[in-house]
């Protein structure tokens, strides 16, 4: 195995690391003071003019749509490998708004890799240009409310095949990316043939945001955070009708291209939660060493030098965990790499989660305000433990795997 990154990758790393702490870092906290005030004024779901001006600045510095993989590189990119692109993903995971900045921000990631893989070229130019220029934002549908989506074969919304068109009827939520206001178009999985095997009956579907019988229902909060300007909404769609051309990969095919998509962007949201963990745990060493109390500073003190050896070493153990996914991707694509993706996606957000929550404590009630970034953190880290599918299916995944090798049957 090699982890080592190409002269390229880790040329635009030390770039990458650069311009967040020439450009991001200096005003990141300016960035959500204004965003809470712009809470307050009901104005938060219209981006703050910094966001464009940092966009700007990243794509002259050539920082720009550099998750996609590679075989795709210019004009848009620079063909990363996953392991090349690891690195840079965990500098992103550091900051709330580099992903946004930088065009490597989710849903539009996969959203991009899947119209790159499987769109046509009438799809591409459609969407995946402005998306890819970052003109435009877009969000995915998939989760709904009244079925177990933890099993996607639950899913009860319909895409139907009616002549030239497809008929799009059901409700999703957490359809991530539907608050913006420059959100143009979603992917949506629906039913589309009961009587198929399991994992041909669903479609995905490219459907404007502003296409006849789509309602935004609702707006979702998590944890109390509502993640303005992207957010997560509930989406009815009553009768919708698009033409066929706007099925992806053909009816029937919206798992292989699931599968295609999740491998990964998953590697993406590890890599930046492992990002997201060293800010905690630098936070939380410069805490224990600053504040005193009972005539110690904080690190000498209820075994807390033990916790932050116990961070580093579930950091670094789950680094290298990444980077064994990502490298298998790269040698043999999603299916070589089930269960080392399945591990990550579990592992990544509960050492994240763990990590941060030790950080939360060393800062006492600050920890739980705004004033530091860590219940942010920890909200994130706790919401991908469901996101990207629950911690219990993965686990089923890795012992299914690991089970068959010893002859049990699925």
């Amino acid at each position: 195995m090699d982890f080592a990154p190409s002269a390229q990758a880790a040329d635009l790393t030390e770039r990458v690391r650069a311009f967040l702490a020439e450009e991001l870092e200096p005003v990141e906290r300016d960035y959500h003071r204004d965003l809470a005030a712009a809470r307050l004024a009901g104005t938060a779901w219209q981006p703050l003019p910094l966001i464009e001006e940092l966009k700007t600045k990243a794509r002259e510095r050539g920082l720009w749509n550099l998750f996609l993989p590679a075989g795709h590189s210019d004009p848009y990119g620079e063909g990363l490998s996953n392991v090349d692109y690891a690195p840079i993903a965990e500098l992103t995971g550091r900051s709330a708004i580099a992903p946004l900045v930088l065009n490597c921000n989710a849903p539009d990631t996969g959203n991009m890799e899947v119209l790159l893989k499987y769109g046509t070229e009438a799809q591409k130019q459609e969407w995946l240009e402005p998306l890819l220029a970052g003109e435009i934002r877009s969000a995915f549908a998939m989760t709904e409310p009244d079925v177990a989506s933890s099993d996607a074969t639950n899913m009860a919304a319909t895409a139907v095949v009616d002549g030239d068109e497809m008929v799009i009827n059901g409700r999703k939520w957490w359809t991530s990316g539907i608050g913006h206001p420059d959100c143009r178009v979603m992917i949506f999985m629906g039913l589309t043939d009961p009587d198929a095997d399991r994992h041909h009956q669903h479609t995905m579907v490219l459907v404007p945001r502003d296409a006849p019988g789509v309602k935004v229902e609702r707006m979702l909060s998590t944890m109390g955070f509502q993640d303005e300007p992207l957010g997560h909404g509930e989406v009815s769609f009553t009768d919708v009708r698009v033409p066929l051309t706007n099925v992806i990969g053909g009816p029937g095919e919206a798992f292989a291209i699931a599968q295609g998509r999740l491998g990964p962007g998953r590697v993406h949201h590890c890599m930046r939660l492992i990002g997201l963990a060293e800010l905690a745990l630098e936070l939380a060493c410069k805490r224990a060493l600053e504040r005193t109390a009972f005539g110690k500073p904080i690190a000498n003190l209820g075994g807390n030098r033990e916790r932050i050896a116990e961070a580093r070493i579930a950091i670094d153990s789950v680094r290298l965990l990444v980077l064994n996914a990502a490298w298998k991707l790269d040698q043999g694509g999603p299916l070589n790499a089930l269960s080392e993706v399945a591990q990550i996606k579990v592992s990544a957000p509960n050492v994240a989660q763990q990590v941060i929550d030790m950080a939360i404590q060393l800062h006492g009630g600050g920890g739980l305000s705004d004033d530091h970034p860590l219940a942010g953190a920890w909200t994130t880290a706790r919401a991908l433990r469901l996101a990207d599918g629950p911690d219990e299916v993965h686990r089923g995944v890795v012992a299914r795997l690991e089970l068959g090798k010893y002859g049990a049957r699925r």
